[in-house]
């Protein structure tokens, strides 16, 4: 092949791939659900899998997963409740702060879209929601992918977590505070860096960091809630009868290892992994990694 063909090629493969991107970020749809609207992308055809993003994100974060989960399924990824580009508030639902909402949520979404069941894959305080809704609704459950939930609950009188959740709490306490008093320049790398590790804002992307910005309004609501939090127990974990596939990032806040400890003592039909080269936000640190487990296991399962 000639240089110039050569190179044609390559442009025409950088102009495909990023009119697919494009044209998944374009598709934005809306749907009512609990009485709120929400916004999703969705792309492919057969069995649904819905993508549950995290705190500080949105449908955006899974960009990299959709195609490729497209490719053997109905891949959808939605914001939830107060997660741009949704009607958002600082006074409004909170982000960990209210699982059980954003479970009832995610159930509802199933309902409106026609599926009376769907496989879930989801990301911290997305994975948190995930917990309440298969707890919930275990029937409407085919598989879960859940990386790293904070159900800090379940660590709750451990002889060797107290002192742990002490400096959790201590340490988040700062960007909670900025947060709460609506200094989010400060606050968003503040809280990025206490749940991601030292430097993990510094190592995001510039649209990484707009998604933050973005979302910032569930956190500040997490961060001035009166809500009282619910706690996600280990008897409502044996009643998720699915197959769970657990992850971790390698680099991750050892809190993050024990709570996934707990969930692998608690939960009847799991698998567990641990993705290297990555701290928190596996999906974005070690995407290839991170796919692959998922593929292979939804595969099995």
């Amino acid at each position: 092949m000639s240089i110039g063909k050569a190179i044609c090629s390559v442009v025409l493969g950088l102009i495909a791939s990023g009119l697919s991107t494009l044209t998944i970020a374009e598709e934005v749809k809306r749907i009512s659900v609990n009485g709120y609207e929400f916004a999703y992308v969705d792309a492919g055809q057969g069995e649904p899998v819905i993508f549950v993003h995290g705190g500080l994100q949105d449908y955006r974060m899974w960009s990299e997963q959709l195609p490729k989960f497209a490719t053997r399924y109905r891949a959808i990824a939605y914001s939830r409740r107060n997660n741009y580009p949704n009607e958002v508030s600082p006074d409004g639902t909170p982000d960990s702060a209210a699982p059980d909402v954003h479970g009832e949520d995610l159930a509802g979404l199933l309902r409106a879209l026609g599926y009376s069941k769907a496989r879930i894959i989801a990301h911290s305080s997305g994975a948190y929601a995930a917990l309440f809704f298969a707890a919930k609704h275990p029937d409407m459950v085919v598989s879960l992918a859940l990386n790293e939930p904070p159900a800090l609950g379940l660590l709750n009188g451990l002889p060797d977590t107290g002192d742990m959740l002490k400096a959790w709490v201590a340490n988040m306490a700062p960007a909670r505070e900025a947060l709460g008093m609506g200094d989010i320049q400060r606050g968003i790398p503040m809280i990025v860096d206490a749940i991601g590790g030292p430097g993990a804002y510094e190592h995001r992307s510039d649209a990484q960091r707009k998604m933050n910005l973005d979302n910032v309004a569930s956190f500040q609501a997490d961060a001035t809630t009166k809500r009282p939090r619910p706690v996600f127990t280990c008897d409502m974990a044996k009643a998720i009868t699915a197959p769970t596939l657990l992850s971790n990032g390698e680099r991750s806040p050892r809190l993050f290892h024990r709570v996934v400890d707990q969930l692998e003592l608690c939960l009847p039909n799991r698998e567990r992994i641990e993705i290297a080269a990555s701290s928190h936000t596996v999906s974005w640190e070690n995407p290839g990694a991170y796919d692959q487990a998922i593929l292979s296991f939804m595969e099995k399962h």
